[in-house]
């Protein structure tokens, strides 16, 4: 006889932009058995009181959490409460964070009742088979279980053929706006000791009959970024290729892919055929994490730098694709001063973002089986970030935290990036730079305090009018904020320290710019069915003392195009309009 039942599988995610592909992929798999199965998905700013009202109003026989060192906490908090509300209940939990050390955890957890490992969809499928018929559940592979006060390990379950997994999209109306994940491969060839990834052996790929239909449905309901989670993309050349092929021949014109790659394993096919790609279509996340050769060596990274550097720049040139470049602190074999010439190193790549993370020891990694040897000291609670180690003391940990903010709010943000870039480029020293506007920063005690967007733009040029260094270079650098405001925003009121009042010949100019047929057929000739007046509040047009493009000098008339923006950076397309002629010297 089948049981009607409920099973909640929740969700703690990081924000609601990201959508929870773990258990839509458990949910659907398990579909085959019967609806039985509710997903609810919060984010980690949810008040717990709120999570648990909302789970304990579904009365569910089994409740199912996903645990990952962002949320571990919160769960464990959350399924206390839970459990002394709903003691009949069923507590259910898998993901990395549990994985690795289910017997301890049930055993730290008297309210935990299962663990599953590893992959969940065929185990949670057949759970769900005995559950709804009341049989027992001892016998299945892939869990770690409490019965009776004792605690019992299974073997591990078979892994799956990715093919065998449904799809998990069926309707992406409520995921409009969110950052849709999305697999191809379950596995990594590397052995690199900070992720866990390397406990996986061998790699699995979708066929590519099935990741075209899936890609198809993406493409057809203009989902604005898919997100692949494959841990090297690129790690079999055909694989990549055919997929990166299929993509550009059906383009949307939307859709942006984000993808994971190994830049120095990336064939130089692979790059001609990429400087095709409609600007923006794809995303490509790299991780470099050292320059240091002894500490790619400890972490057992494989990949040179040389190498990388080749790959980034021609994908450089094309200009059509966003590259993400990864650093992380606190490895072994790196200092403090290493880690600077490991940031300007990559810096000087030009990324369009440098993200500078923080080692984490997860658990099954190789770098906290070893933390000892290496003399890395870690937070006992997740995500178990790097505290100091031989190399790098807690105090230059705490100095790395700040370039990271800096890094964070100035560079990644685009919030004054051509303003910065210019005194990085004065100051000849990238770390160097954001070091000096981290300390000083701190000690105006910025830190602490939440700025709005123009808030920042005054403080920095604070900054920069504070430091000698930029002394004869601030004109330039005040006109570069400006440009920098404008080209993210059409803002009515910027900070008084970086106002310039348009003249009357300006202003007229602008008015005049509009009415003119052949201005609008040739910088803006997607906006001509709209009217001047409407053009006016569409687009903008600013002057400057220089060309912030170029650098060079002469007042210079720039058009903002806010109905042109860039599809990943948000920022107006922009254009010179007129230039003073400056005669040669």
């Amino acid at each position: 006889m089948v049981k009607q039942m409920k099973v909640l599988l929740t969700a703690l995610n990081a924000k609601y932009i990201h959508s929870s592909l773990a258990l839509r992929s458990l949910k659907k798999y398990a579909d085959a058995e019967g609806k039985y199965t509710v997903v609810k998905e919060f984010t980690i700013n949810n008040r717990i009181e709120k999570i648990v009202s909302d789970i304990y109003k579904e009365k569910p026989d089994v409740i199912g959490f996903s645990c990952y060192i962002w949320n571990i906490e919160m769960i464990r908090t959350t399924a206390a409460r839970l459990k002394k509300v709903l003691p009949n209940t069923l507590f259910v939990f898998g993901g990395p964070e549990v994985s690795y050390d289910s017997a301890e955890f049930l055993r730290n957890n008297p309210f935990a009742d299962i663990v599953m490992r590893g992959e969940g969809e065929e185990t949670y499928r057949k759970l769900l088979s005995v559950w709804v018929t009341e049989k027992p559940y001892y016998d299945i592979n892939g869990i770690t279980y409490r019965r009776d006060g004792e605690i019992f390990e299974n073997p591990n379950a078979e892994p799956l053929k990715l093919d065998d997994i449904p799809f998990v999209y069926d309707d992406v109306s409520e995921l409009k706006n969110k950052i849709i994940y999305y697999e191809t491969q379950r596995g990594c060839p590397y052995n690199c000791q900070y992720c866990l990834s390397s406990v996986e052996k061998g790699v699995r790929f979708l066929s590519f009959d099935r990741v075209k239909s899936d890609l198809q449905f993406f493409i057809d309901n203009n989902v604005k970024q898919v997100k692949f989670v494959d841990r090297t993309f690129n790690c079999n050349h055909e694989h990549a290729m055919r997929i990166w092929k299929y993509i550009m021949e059906h383009d949307n014109g939307v859709t942006n892919f984000h993808m994971e790659i190994t830049a120095d394993i990336l064939r130089d096919e692979a790059i001609e055929m990429l400087k095709n790609a409609r600007e923006g279509l794809f995303q490509f996340e790299i991780g470099v994490q050292s320059t240091n050769e002894q500490t790619i060596d400890a972490i057992k990274r494989n990949t040179a730098f040389g190498g990388i550097t080749d790959v980034v720049k021609k994908i450089s040139v094309s200009g059509n694709i966003h590259q993400h470049l990864d650093l992380i602190a606190g490895l072994p074999y790196e200092n403090y001063e290493s880690f600077g010439k490991s940031f300007n190193d990559v810096y000087n790549l030009k990324p369009e973002q440098l993200q500078l993370g923080f080692l984490k020891l997860l658990k099954g990694s190789g770098l906290r089986y070893d933390a000892e040897k290496y003399g890395i000291v870690y937070a006992d609670e997740a995500p178990y970030e790097v505290l100091y180690t031989k190399e790098l003391s807690f105090d230059e940990v705490l100095r790395l935290k700040g370039v990271e903010e800096m890094v964070e709010t100035f560079y990644n943000s685009g919030k004054a990036l051509t303003a910065v870039k210019y005194a990085v480029s004065v100051l000849g020293n990238p770390f160097g730079f954001f070091e000096n506007l981290a300390n000083w920063w701190e000690d105006k005690g910025y830190m602490d305090i939440s700025h709005s967007k123009m808030e920042l733009y005054a403080r920095i040029y604070e900054y920069f009018s504070e430091q000698k260094v930029f002394e004869d270079d601030l004109p330039v650098i005040k006109e570069l904020l400006r440009y920098d405001i404008y080209l993210g925003d059409n803002m009515k009121s910027i900070p008084q320290t970086l106002e310039r009042t348009a003249t009357e010949e300006e202003r007229k100019f602008e008015r005049d710019f509009y009415t003119a047929e052949e201005n609008v057929n040739r910088f803006i000739p997607k906006l001509k069915e709209y009217t001047p007046k409407q053009l006016l509040r569409m687009c903008r047009i600013e002057f400057f003392e220089i060309n912030p493009m170029s650098l060079e000098r002469g007042k210079t008339a720039v058009l903002f195009n806010y109905y042109g923006r860039d599809i990943i950076s948000n920022k107006a397309d922009v254009a010179v309009v007129w230039k003073e002629v400056i005669p040669n010297d």
